[in-house]
């Protein structure tokens, strides 16, 4: 013989309503906040890096060869915490089909090739880096100079 168990009263009641989500926990996290943050530039960053038809990553690694000429290959996996199979396509791409980048000999390491910004990739990342300082300035312009660098201080004490 099988009992069933007693039915609570309220057990086919419809379930409250929720008016107003309660968030004040998860505005606490520092994890939670800079995904929400980032979330918001980076829908925005890459709506306007179409027109370049760079991703983050790509105009990641744009931008460190443009402002340290002769990178190699390994330095832009440490510096982007890239594995170097992942950097191996993105490197090809930019040199071979976008002629954006060109590799020359390496001035200390007879092994090792340096990376630079051909004059379309030196054209090319004027114009996306001026257009990724515009979106930041945007997007935190309810943040003071003195706020926005602040910002940038702390996010970097986590990851430096």
């Amino acid at each position: 013989m099988v009992t069933k168990a007693p039915v609570s009263p309220n057990a086919h009641a419809p379930a409250p309503a929720v008016e107003r989500v309660d968030t004040r926990y998860l505005q606490t996290l520092i994890g939670y906040n800079a995904r929400r943050a980032a979330l918001t530039i980076i829908g925005e960053f890459l709506e306007r890096m179409a027109v370049y038809e760079l991703r983050p990553v790509d105009f990641s690694v744009l931008s460190l060869i443009t402002h340290n000429p002769g990178i190699t290959s390994r330095q832009l996996c440490s510096a982007l915490n890239i594995l170097p199979p992942n950097l191996v396509g993105m490197i090809s791409a930019l040199e071979k089909k976008r002629g954006l980048i060109e590799r020359r000999p390496h001035p200390h390491d007879g092994r090792a090739m340096g990376l630079h910004l051909t004059a379309a990739g030196r054209r090319l990342m004027l114009d996306a880096e001026r257009t990724a300082s515009e979106l930041e300035t945007a997007a935190t312009s309810r943040l003071t100079d003195t706020e926005r660098k602040t910002l940038i201080r702390l996010l970097q004490k986590i990851y430096l």
